[in-house]
């Protein structure tokens, strides 16, 4: 498989194909990055159709690396979406929420037990290799026609299937009490999220994600990437 080349937005050919690695802002969604782009080379090139999408989903919360695709590159996306990806996470012990990071409704809240950095490893480490994990219920998964996340902020209980994923690796960057730090190295199709909660479920005191950045997909890194002031700069 021949992946596609990273582009330059000064010099990006748009029309014909191009991919731009972009660090998408707190609290924008994928679709709004897509839009924004879209937006701005449908006014520059007077056109009002150009193909515009995103490979591998990034939550509102989550910052970092976003592979945006245009033109006939588009048709690569599905190549992307499998590669595996490395996350620099937050995670908060001791408060449980129903979306699984900080954006959600706090379930529950319990005391953190004394954990060595040792102790925190080897909980860690329990996830590494191929597990089966469940998704949240506010996730981009599609039931019956609808985003999982439809359903359950119209308050219908949902309930996920476990999927099988893989976890190359994870480090503990830090651990300064309720809070750690860690870097993990990904399969395609993988929840940090879920992996924060699952962590909080093994300790028995609850945890959610607090922060989340994308630092690479594949071969591709977060600090080759562009923010979106410079991209519609380049643009216009």
């Amino acid at each position: 498989m021949t992946l596609p080349f990273v582009t330059s937005p000064a010099n990006a050919d748009f029309i014909s194909g191009a991919m731009l690695l972009v660090d998408k802002p707190k609290g924008w969604t994928s679709f709004d990055v897509v839009n924004k782009i879209r937006g701005a080379l449908r006014h520059k090139y007077n056109i009002k159709k150009l193909k515009v999408g995103h490979s591998g989903t990034l939550d509102p919360m989550a910052t970092g690396l976003l592979l945006i695709c245009t033109g006939s590159w588009t048709k690569e996306l599905h190549h992307l979406t499998g590669l595996d990806k490395k996350y620099k996470a937050q995670v908060t012990l001791g408060i449980e929420t129903d979306s699984y990071d900080a954006e959600g409704k706090i379930m529950e809240s319990r005391e953190v037990p004394p954990l060595t950095e040792e102790e925190l490893i080897n909980h860690l480490q329990s996830f590494i290799g191929d597990i089966e994990q469940f998704p949240p219920a506010f996730s981009a998964i599609k039931k019956d026609g609808k985003p999982l996340y439809e359903l359950a902020r119209a308050g219908k209980e949902v309930k996920t299937e476990a999927r099988k994923v893989k976890v190359f690796s994870i480090e503990l960057l830090k651990y300064t009490a309720p809070v750690l730090e860690i870097m993990v190295h990904c399969g395609s199709g993988f929840y940090v999220r879920s992996l924060a909660h699952d962590l909080g479920q093994k300790i028995g005191c609850g945890a959610h994600l607090s922060g989340l950045i994308r630092t690479s997909v594949g071969p591709y890194e977060l600090k080759d990437s562009f923010s979106m002031e410079e991209i519609k700069n380049a643009i216009i």
